[in-house]
């Protein structure tokens, strides 16, 4: 599959940024390693580039010192006989996948969550994400470390933007969230992880709007981003005071409860989704809100289907991956699910929200929210992301787009990342097979480009057998 070689004299793309080449990495990253060549050609592929153009067959991606320097036909883009070639017969080349709601802890009972440094990062890796925002953290040091010890080369993964602690009030779920109790205690919170590296932060459910107002002003003055899963607050409110992005689609929207008081959490918010249609005005004028605001809207599916009877189980690789006493709580609780009409039909119009927010022009992004009840496994959940876009309606195109081009746009890096175009890093994820025809191509990653490096995803996942949930 694999040949030898070198590209003619090509120039990096004229700018600051630069690529994590293989002489930076350690051994023990290394050894996953399958393309090291700083020069390679990527030839015969099936391309979906992540901007929502149609895909183009026969293409052919050059690859040198990190950075995609050529694409085109194979008649246009020469490649020399010292170039590492890469045959992409039967095979789709997409960018690596942006994920803006992931997170380094995974549930391991009595309101508990384990960080889990040393499984989750390449499970990310393997399944094809190459920049990660962790949405929200229960162990922030911890975060901080691995995404340096990632950008040395020391450790395996993807880029992470490191969301710092919740911003939550008083009565949080977990002993592990803060409690804000001012605007002032928001304001300190925010300082105090910025000025340690966290380059996003995440408000939770039981902030008052002064408080949240508070804390998203002074991310922006450092520059940041401040994103929300409300329950206190209602999306319209948040957008308001300046969000910048909605955790969870819109199952979090407290909206369209009828007796909702300002600044509390109330109950029957899925009772007054339950019947609200694409089409209801209530809808489409939040809609409407929130795409003017420049919201952003994180769709989470993964983490809402295990609700659902009836639908998949984890794949086999996903729940080898656990750890073995995890794993049987987590498989008994799925065989325990009730299918029933009402919760596929809840699953099925939340798609239908996500998707009219997109199709009145908001930024929909997508990540996986590995918490829940210890199904939504990194990598595997990825994969599985991509598949359930597809099941909202969106082309394969399309979807690729909204996991790619898309967060980096959140990110201010679409310069940079999220889509196979000349003057980008090379951060590209080979499939097996074509997704338009069959869904279960987006599980069959072959390799992983992060910086024009290939990693074998085959090898990324075995790695870590029996570690989730432990370490």
């Amino acid at each position: 599959m694999l040949a030898a070689a070198s590209l003619p004299a090509w120039s990096t793309p004229a700018t600051a940024l630069r690529a994590q080449t293989y002489a930076e990495l350690s051994p023990n990253v290394r050894e996953f390693v399958e393309v090291s060549e700083s020069r390679v050609a990527i030839v015969g592929v099936r391309l979906i580039d992540g901007t929502g153009s149609p895909a183009r067959d026969g293409m052919t991606v050059l690859l040198d010192d990190g950075w995609i320097v050529d694409v085109g036909s194979a008649d246009v883009v020469p490649v020399d006989a010292r170039t590492r070639v890469v045959d992409g017969s039967g095979h789709t080349l997409m960018p690596g996948l942006v994920m803006l709601h992931e997170h380094m802890f995974y549930p391991s009972g009595f309101a508990r969550y384990n960080t889990n440094q040393w499984s989750f990062p390449p499970l990310y890796l393997a399944g094809g994400v190459t920049t990660m925002r962790t949405g929200g953290s229960m162990d922030p040091y911890t975060d901080l470390r691995v995404g340096e010890e990632i950008e040395a080369g020391r450790a395996l993964g993807p880029r992470m933007d490191v969301t710092g602690p919740y911003l939550e009030g008083e009565g949080g779920f977990a002993w592990g969230l803060p409690a804000l109790r001012s605007p002032d205690d928001a304001r300190d919170h925010v300082e105090f992880w910025a000025d340690r590296g966290a380059t996003s932060f995440k408000a939770y459910n039981l902030l008052d709007r002064a408080t949240l107002k508070a804390g998203i002003d002074a991310a922006h003055a450092r520059g940041l981003k401040m994103t929300a899963h409300l329950c206190s607050i209602t999306y319209a409110e948040a957008a308001d005071l300046g969000i910048d992005n909605l955790e969870h689609g819109f199952y979090a929207a407290t909206d369209f409860v009828d007796d909702k008081i300002e600044d509390q959490c109330p109950s029957g918010a899925r009772a007054s989704l339950r019947d609200l249609a694409p089409t209801d005005p209530r809808f489409t004028a939040l809609v409407e809100r929130l795409v003017a605001a420049e919201v952003a809207l994180t769709s989470t599916l993964t983490v809402f289907e295990r609700a659902t009877g009836g639908r998949p189980d984890p794949p086999e690789g996903a729940q080898a991956a656990m750890l073995p006493q995890l794993r049987d709580q987590v498989m008994n609780r799925l065989d325990s699910r009730e299918p029933s009409a009402e919760s596929r039909a809840f699953l099925t119009k939340m798609m239908a929200l996500e998707k009219a927010f997109h199709d009145a022009g908001g930024l929909l992004v997508v990540g996986t929210d590995p918490t829940g009840a210890g199904d939504v496994v990194p990598g595997y959940a990825n994969q599985r992301a991509m598949q359930l876009l597809l099941e909202m309606g969106f082309s394969a195109e399309e979807a690729v787009e909204v996991a790619t081009r898309n967060g980096a746009v959140y990110l201010e890096r679409d310069g940079e990342i999220g889509s196979v175009e000349v003057g980008k890093r090379a951060d590209l994820v080979l499939l097996r097979g074509d997704p338009a025809q069959d869904p279960e191509a987006f599980r069959q990653t072959a390799l992983v480009f992060k910086d024009g490096v290939g990693y074998d995803s085959a090898r990324l996942f075995e790695s870590v057998r029996g570690w989730v949930g432990v370490r």
